[in-house]
């Protein structure tokens, strides 16, 4: 197929799909030429009637032009221009606000519906690199628990690293990956194109914020709420009243926060920002096992969920109630100290407490999930005592954050390979296993009997699951053993509370 034909083909598509209005064609394709940097074009070529998809036709026209040297063979240089090109047929901030808002008056999900086809379309959101996870579940204690070995952000290669330690700027602009000033950005070696970026302006607390999907998504429709200011992860009252605001705009999303200290606060504390999405976790769809209500706030139930975390759900059709309930929740955790069960809210006046809240709608009804964090580190566990513990690093040592809160494992692409080799050494074959995978390896061989080509790579995803159970448990304050529960409830008696019932499975889903 030549380049001529690629093009009338790629154009053809863009109408087809209504990404653009046949009026607008001549314009696009020679802005198109443009881009690579092509002077001539056979007007006469009619499009193919079986014609490939519209981002393989993508992947061919940058190959053109790495071909023809119009941009270096690098990721970073393909990405820019795949960007560049995809930023043709996306329509301007401002149409797209517009038409979302006209949506949105008619029904919410018809907003986030269009808004998330229009980043699909446009390959901001990455769904072929997403489609390459690798995802399974595990039937564990508490339900099941979703495993996805992460695969979809390429790596960078050698030469790009070298080129872009030899191009290192200084400039702060834009201040971070999360900042609304990414729009439109048309990125270099050591910062990601952003040019068919769209972002969708709204209100939250009398501030304006920005609402954009996550390019690796990790989960239906992942959404990032991001402040239009440049300031850090701030997990407060107000933090919590805006969760609620945006569950009261998307109805049909959840909404969280990861904790705002480190170890337990995620990967980005710099910026101020929630993660939401149209998906329900695996700890949302867990019942509480005992119920209570707190004295000052009897509109709202409450209970523990039964989770390996330490979780406090709360929920009441009171809007305001909630939150002043929550807020209360959260300042008697940060101030909280029961040295019998190693939890300390300060040592040398460094904070340990903090909450990872989670909302979302039941009906009429707001649904807070309040999950207890502590970064108390020892010497025993200089990683963090309520992180996952050495024996499991093996498999997850990241910190985790509100997804894998949430019973999402997002573990890291080198398993991909290293599980390889031990699915050769289960099966008696030459391998060459990690050295911090050999002790677990060693205990599947033995437990696991007998161990074949069919069945050994359910087993090595069973052993995964079961790690990934053990690091929720490792990162719970409250383990789930007896003296456990019984700490959990010393807190919760703190709060002033009339007890309802100590039944296990007492439900308000």
């Amino acid at each position: 197929m030549t380049i001529d034909q690629v093009v009338t083909d790629f154009m053809a598509s863009t109408v087809q799909n209504e990404w653009i209005l046949p009026e607008d064609r001549i314009y696009l394709t020679n802005r198109l030429l443009e881009l690579l940097d092509k002077k001539d074009y056979d007007l006469s070529l009619p499009a193919s009637k079986n014609r490939e998809e519209p981002l393989v036709l993508l992947d061919r026209l940058v190959e053109f032009a790495v071909n023809t040297e119009v941009i270096e063979d690098l990721t970073a240089e393909r990405d820019i221009l795949s960007a560049k090109i995809m930023d043709l047929f996306t329509p301007l901030p401002s149409v797209i606000n517009h038409r979302f808002w006209t949506l949105y008056e008619d029904q919410p999900k018809k907003a986030t519906d269009y808004f998330y086809r229009l980043s699909t379309m446009n390959d901001y959101v990455k769904t072929r690199d997403i489609a390459r996870n690798i995802e399974f579940t595990y039937d564990s204690a508490y339900g099941p628990l979703e495993i996805t070995i992460n695969l979809s952000k390429p790596e960078k290669d050698p030469k790009q690293i070298a080129l872009a330690r030899k191009q290192q700027t200084t400039t702060s602009y834009p201040a971070c990956a999360l900042c609304i000033q990414n729009e439109g950005y048309a990125g270099h070696l050591n910062h990601a194109p952003r040019t068919n970026h769209r972002v969708i302006r709204m209100q939250l607390n009398n501030e304006v914020w920005g609402f954009q999907y996550s390019p690796y998504a990790y989960y239906n429709e992942h959404a990032i709420f991001l402040s239009e200011e440049h300031r850090p992860m701030n997990v407060d009252k107000v933090a919590l009243g805006n969760l609620l605001d945006i569950v009261t705009q998307f109805p049909h999303y959840f909404v969280g926060s990861n904790a705002g200290l480190p170890i337990v606060g995620g990967s980005i504390l710099s910026h101020d920002h929630y993660q939401g999405g149209r998906y329900e976790f695996p700890m949302a769809k867990m019942d509480v096992e005992r119920t209570f209500t707190i004295d000052r706030y009897p509109e709202v139930s409450a209970g523990i969920v039964k989770w390996p975390m330490s979780v406090i759900r709360l929920r009441s059709s009171d809007k305001k109630q909630l939150l002043d309930a929550a807020g209360y929740v959260m300042d008697s955790w940060a101030d909280y100290t029961d040295e019998e069960a190693m939890v300390y809210a300060y040592t040398d006046g460094e904070p340990h407490n903090a909450v990872t809240p989670i909302a979302r709608r039941r009906g009429d009804e707001y649904e807070l999930d309040m999950v207890l964090r502590n970064n108390l580190t020892t010497e025993e566990f200089p990683d963090g005592l309520y992180h996952p513990h050495p024996d499991v690093q093996h498999i997850k040592k990241e910190n985790i954050g509100l997804i894998e809160v949430m019973g999402l494992a997002i573990l890291p692409p080198r398993l991909e390979t290293e599980l390889k080799e031990v699915e050769r050494f289960l099966l008696d074959e030459p391998a060459d296993v990690a050295e911090y995978h050999q002790p677990w390896a060693d205990r599947l061989k033995k437990t696991q009997t007998p161990i074949t080509k069919e069945n050994v790579r359910g087993i090595i995803q069973e052993g995964v699951g079961a790690v990934f159970q053990r690091v929720l448990e490792d990162a719970g304050v409250y383990k789930r053993t007896e003296e456990g529960k019984a700490a959990f409830w010393r807190f919760v008696e703190t709060l002033g509370i009339q007890k309802e019932s100590e039944n296990k499975h007492v439900s308000i889903k």
